[in-house]
């Protein structure tokens, strides 16, 4: 292949870490439809909040547009764009397939394109390549070729970077393959992991987090039959953790554009294949309804301290995880729909949401731009930030006019809180 320029599309948690990284070694344009996003990169400002200004300023090779025309020059192109869920549980490939249509319409021969967006095995091959075909006007592995190497960002934690974490890739050929695979290696100090076909790393990626699904289902049932037997689920943990094959989950709840949503897209390719996937699907069940268990856990363990009912609650976190501003499926949303129909007072604060007030307002959610002043009744922890760790249980039990706190992430001493 000639001289590789690199087209990222979609420049958000996955693909901006992906260019950025890439560019080390190649020229990269990086493209995204959010104009906005696109003018806050070309300014130094990147609102996952992964990179500083400082780090955007040392970036050399790289460009950000949201016009797609000026990729036309590229000839390796990588869609990195969300897949969501419908509100029917089954796979959103909006964004994909208008990714897919917009490189299609500036492919050229000899170009090759890897999709690196969570699907269900055979949506490179079966979906996106026909609309390459059909935009490009061009045959598939005659004029130009496909590949697929799932992404595996985890955002908010520093120590697992994109160029720390092993990448799966595959090819149409095994020529193409050999010039994917040197693409990732020249920038992945981890190296990378040759999948024997694209459906297999479409399969690989999409196992990944259902697996974890699952696993955390498991514990979230457990904490839910401990809770009965009156037995601190942590310490049975810590109990079981001592055996050197015991795996190391914890409850908790499940959101996010990941693991939260990959199981739908494996479980809608099965039922497609006429089998109804039981244990995936039941995972799922049981994690989406951790949010009820949480509150009436709460209901409970106030009144029987206090002899009253739950009338106010300061909740510390939003997003779907610690240390990230990325609030996608976060669960504390159904919380939230359960303390209003409970008719219960509340005040958010998540310190990674600060930039994001407008946008969450327009959602009809209000969120405070520091921590109030008044006390609740109760606090619930809802997020592991560090800062929450560094404000420390003491200071956070004083916004509690009972000094009730539900650590949801067992982020403190478990035997002062309440916990899952």
């Amino acid at each position: 292949m000639k001289k590789i320029k690199i087209g990222v599309i979609g420049l958000g948690y996955v693909g901006l870490p992906l260019a950025i990284c890439l560019s080390k070694k190649f020229k990269v344009k990086g493209f995204d439809i959010n104009k906005k996003r696109i003018d806050n990169l070309c300014n130094g400002y990147d609102q996952t909040l992964e990179f500083t200004r400082k780090e955007i300023a040392k970036i050399k090779n790289i460009s950000f547009t949201n016009n797609i025309k000026l990729l036309d020059d590229c000839n390796f192109f990588i869609i990195a764009v969300p897949t969501p869920i419908h509100k029917n549980k089954n796979p959103d490939l909006r964004n994909l397939k208008y990714a897919t249509q917009s490189v299609g319409k500036i492919l050229k021969p000899d170009s090759i394109v890897v999709f690196e967006s969570t699907v269900y095995p055979g949506v490179t091959e079966n979906i996106c390549v026909p609309i390459l075909e059909k935009f490009s006007k061009l045959k598939y592995k005659k004029d130009f070729h496909c590949g697929y190497s799932p992404e595996r960002i985890n955002p908010g934690d520093k120590k697992r970077k994109i160029q720390n974490i092993i990448k799966v890739v595959s090819g149409s050929s095994p020529n193409i393959l050999k010039t994917i695979n040197h693409v990732y290696k020249k920038t992945i100090k981890a190296g990378t992991f040759v999948a024997s076909s694209i459906k297999v790393a479409e399969a690989a990626k999409v196992i990944e987090n259902s697996q974890r699904d699952i696993n955390i289902a498991f514990i979230n049932e457990l904490s839910k039959i401990f809770d009965k037997l009156e037995i601190n689920t942590y310490d049975v943990l810590k109990a079981a953790n001592t055996k050197w094959n015991f795996l190391d989950f914890k409850p908790g709840l499940v959101g996010g554009h990941c693991i939260g949503v990959d199981p739908y897209y494996l479980a809608s390719i099965a039922k497609k294949k006429k089998y109804n996937p039981k244990i995936i699907l039941s995972g799922r069940r049981l994690n989406n309804e951790m949010p009820n268990f949480v509150i009436n856990k709460l209901d409970k363990y106030f009144k029987n301290k206090t002899s009253k009912s739950l009338k106010s609650l300061l909740i510390l976190g939003l997003t779907f995880k610690e240390n990230c501003n990325d609030y996608r499926n976060s669960l504390i949303f159904d919380i939230i729909k359960i303390i209003n129909r409970k008719k219960i007072k509340y005040e958010i604060f998540d310190p990674f949401l600060m930039d994001q007030i407008d946008q969450l307002k327009k959602k009809g959610l209000t969120i405070k731009n520091k921590l109030p002043k008044k006390k609740f009744d109760s606090v619930l922890v809802a997020v592991g930030h560090d800062y929450f760790k560094k404000m420390g249980l003491k200071k956070i039990t004083k916004f509690s006019k009972y000094k009730i706190v539900f650590d949801l992430k067992n982020i403190f001493d478990y035997k002062n809180t309440i916990t899952l």
